[in-house]
């Protein structure tokens, strides 16, 4: 059966061919980035990953479910807003295929989550002046000085609280306003058959002549990972990870999965929950949003027969328990030793830089 499912070109580290060399690198490639280990994974995932979903999400959709399919069956069912649309995203015991929303949906998100935030920010600000001023200005009363802020208070405190207001009112009102998919995903990782896709948009010119999305498709253990650091707008350093092909232009940036992070734990945590997703040898990781698809996935159906799983783990798993977990994983990631680990990879490939 595991030999029927898993594609000959599926990812396991103790049958990983020999390689040519690897392509040199410019100095701008090589700028700010470093590069990480293969193998000797930990099992660990960034938290984000983790609460996606929640127990108590997980119950939820299950008696949602439950629900459906009594309605259904009574003929009383009617379908929630854009249920059924494809938003392109999957993450399940073949693939993990990443996507966003449009830019139109990304939009109203800003105007209301970047009006929110610069409503209370504005707001600090302008009361710390105010009462400077207030201090300040010899002879001046309180309701001068104030007569002289409104200028600023528009700015700083009106504008944002409207964009903040209109941008939830769209989100929560009007759904069929803001929310669309995007045109498709972005890329794919597979466990099944061991490949990483790219999905082309410009495609020599089809997508836009007949909507073909091309394809660019590798092996997995052709990849290799970096963390590439770069200063935010206060001039700290951030890290993402990305993938990188090792004979081709093929790049994948993980940010819009996971924010830059001032430490480089969390690249490298997601760097260990990608490897550990993708080998065919091991069980799918210990994750929630896993648990319905385990028993498909006949290396993980294997493993939990043989350890005695509970098949309910997380989804009855209570809030206090579950708040230890994310407790723990975060103390894991916290430690994790992904710089001081031997390359697997290079017993195959021979980096020359």
């Amino acid at each position: 059966m595991t030999e029927l499912y898993y594609a000959n070109t599926a990812y396991n580290p103790a049958q990983i061919p020999k390689q040519p060399a690897s392509a040199e690198r410019s100095w701008l490639g090589k700028f700010a980035k470093t590069r990480l280990p293969w193998g000797h994974t930990q099992d660990v995932a960034p938290e984000s990953i983790l609460q996606d979903p929640t127990p108590k999400s997980l119950r939820f959709w299950e008696e949602f479910d439950k629900k459906k399919e009594e309605q259904k069956a009574l003929g009383t069912y009617k379908p929630r807003p854009f249920e059924g649309v494809d938003t392109h995203g999957v993450l399940d015991h073949e693939r993990f295929r990443h996507a966003l929303l449009s830019k139109r949906s990304h939009f109203w998100m800003l105007l209301c989550g970047g009006g929110r935030f610069m409503f209370f920010f504005g707001t600090i600000i302008l009361i710390s002046v105010y009462i400077s001023e207030l201090g300040i200005v010899a002879g001046a009363t309180w309701f001068e000085t104030a007569v002289s802020f409104l200028s600023m208070f528009y700015i700083l405190s009106v504008f944002p609280l409207a964009c903040w207001l209109i941008g939830s009112l769209v989100i929560n009102k009007f759904p069929r306003l803001w929310f669309k998919p995007s045109r498709g995903p972005i890329w794919e990782l597979n466990r099944r058959t061991g490949l990483v896709t790219v999905f082309d948009y410009d495609n020599n010119g089809e997508y836009k002549k007949n909507g073909s999305i091309g394809e660019i498709t590798a092996p997995f253990y052709e990849f290799d990972a970096y963390i590439s650091t770069s200063p935010d707008r206060q001039g700290l350093p951030m890290n993402f990870l990305y993938l990188a092909h090792r004979y081709r232009d093929i790049t994948l940036n993980f940010s819009s999965l996971l924010a830059p992070d001032r430490t480089p734990e969390l690249p490298c945590a997601l760097w260990d929950f990608l490897q550990n997703y993708m080998d065919s040898s091991r069980p799918l990781p210990e994750l929630p949003c896993f648990e319905k698809y385990r028993h498909l996935d006949p290396i993980t159906e294997e493993h939990d027969q043989q350890e005695g799983r509970n098949p309910r783990y997380w989804i009855d798993m209570d809030n206090e328990t579950f708040e230890a977990q994310l407790k723990e994983m975060s103390g894991r990631i916290h430690l994790i030793d992904t710089m001081h680990r031997p390359n697997l990879m290079a017993q195959h490939v021979e980096y020359v830089d």
